[in-house]
């Protein structure tokens, strides 16, 4: 095996991630190689990550595979929403009485609703909305989210300008 991003990791590094992942698929440090090597470019050639982490493109496939099927990963085409025609983009504070977990389980089958997270603090959701418009944005807000049973309030932060979006976090 080559030494490069694989080599380098610290069993300590390693060890610490694999706590913070909550029991899930533990990921040796081919594997989070191999996410590193997807998150610069997810269209990388198999031989290519392969050759960067001292495997065969047959076991870089099928340790793909495997990551696609945990759950562990999904291979995306991420979209500037302006350019595609979605003219707003909000992020919705949303206080909940009663159970949050239903709250959450209805906006996740929102189309618009692109992030939803349950949090401590001053809301109880967090959520990203991509709309057309003002009058989609209003509807979805006042007519969808407000409408669900349990909504106590919510708070809206319109964005007027997006400076970063990244997804090349790593796997610290």
């Amino acid at each position: 095996m080559q030494s490069d991003p694989v080599a380098s990791r610290s069993a300590e590094h390693r060890d610490s991630r694999e706590s913070r992942n909550g029991g899930g698929a533990q990921l040796d440090a081919v594997s989070l190689a191999i996410i590193e090597q997807l998150q610069e470019d997810g269209r990388r050639p198999y031989a290519a990550i392969g050759k960067a982490v001292g495997l065969s493109e047959a076991a870089v496939r099928q340790r793909v595979q495997k990551l696609l099927d945990q759950g562990v990963m999904q291979i995306v085409a991420v979209t500037d929403p302006l350019t595609v025609g979605f003219r707003r983009q909000a992020m919705v504070g949303v206080n909940v009485e009663g159970d949050v977990e239903s709250v959450a389980d209805a906006l996740t089958g929102m189309a618009e609703c692109e992030y939803v997270v349950m949090t401590a603090g001053s809301f109880d959701l967090m959520v990203e909305i991509v709309c057309e418009d003002d009058d989609h944005l209003m509807e979805v807000i006042n007519r969808r989210i407000r409408a669900l049973p349990g909504v106590r309030s919510t708070e809206s932060f319109v964005y007027l300008k997006l400076k970063k979006q990244t997804y090349m976090w790593g796997t610290r």
